[in-house]
């Protein structure tokens, strides 16, 4: 199982949000670049940002921050905020980003997520936030009537391989991620699965990597040092491959 270590930038600082607020907002850090190296030295390969400005607001306030992040970090980043339309996903492509992940758009625009991924293929992953079951856009402002599992299971009939799956519930909360969901998206064909929100112990990293899902976000525990990266990387099997 892969770690992505997690920097989510509001305004070019490192923040963490709580349950996706943005009233409650811990910065963590005015250089990103430091934090990702500080990542890499530890032995992370990977990193996981999201810009929460395009993440609410649309553009991508944060662009010339992640491009730094993929040019001069050593990581390879998957992205996500900010990716609405072809031309912004390519800029984010075009500008070093391995993975692209596509959250508001994947549902109010499927057909630009079917067009990414068979533009980009292995490049694009649709990026799932559940609250209650059912999928929140715009930053988690908005709660739709579209289950979540429902969603899930028609992705890779869109060409997508990869989901980044999201309780909302859990995110920010260090109180262990929602393993029967992951359970549940893992046994969908032809989808990886990325379990993001809750990881805050070693026994969480290895609960799903025994649980075989493609990759694990951590964020908030690293920044409360609730957990070492180092020994999650050693937990999880660094050897894992993308």
């Amino acid at each position: 199982m892969l770690i992505f270590p997690a920097i989510d930038l509001r305004e070019g600082q490192v923040v963490r949000l709580t349950q996706g607020d943005y009233d409650q907002m811990t910065v963590y850090g005015q250089d990103p670049l430091a934090a990702a190296q500080a990542f890499r030295a530890a032995g992370a390969e990977y990193l996981h940002v999201v810009d929460l400005d395009a993440a609410r607001d649309g553009g991508q306030k944060n662009f010339a921050v992640i491009q730094r992040l993929a040019k001069e970090s050593g990581l390879r980043l998957e992205v996500g905020g900010g990716a609405r339309s072809e031309e912004s996903a390519r800029r984010y492509l075009d500008g070093g980003v391995e993975r692209v992940i596509v959250g508001s758009a994947a549902v109010e625009q499927p057909e630009l997520l079917s067009r990414l991924a068979t533009l980009y293929p292995g490049r694009i992953a649709a990026g799932v936030d559940a609250l209650n079951g059912f999928v929140a856009i715009h930053g988690w402002r908005t709660v739709t009537d579209i289950p979540a599992m429902d969603f899930v299971r028609r992705l890779p009939e869109r060409g997508v391989d990869t989901v980044i799956y999201t309780d909302i519930s859990r995110d920010g909360k260090l109180m262990g991620p929602n393993l029967d969901a992951y359970r549940q998206i893992n046994g969908v064909k032809g989808l990886r699965v990325v379990a993001s929100g809750g990881v805050s112990s070693l026994e969480d990293v290895g609960a799903l990597a025994q649980m075989d899902v493609y990759a694990a976000i951590i964020g908030k525990a690293l920044y409360a040092g609730q957990i070492d990266l180092r020994q999650a990387l050693l937990r999880a099997g660094k050897g894992a491959k993308a």
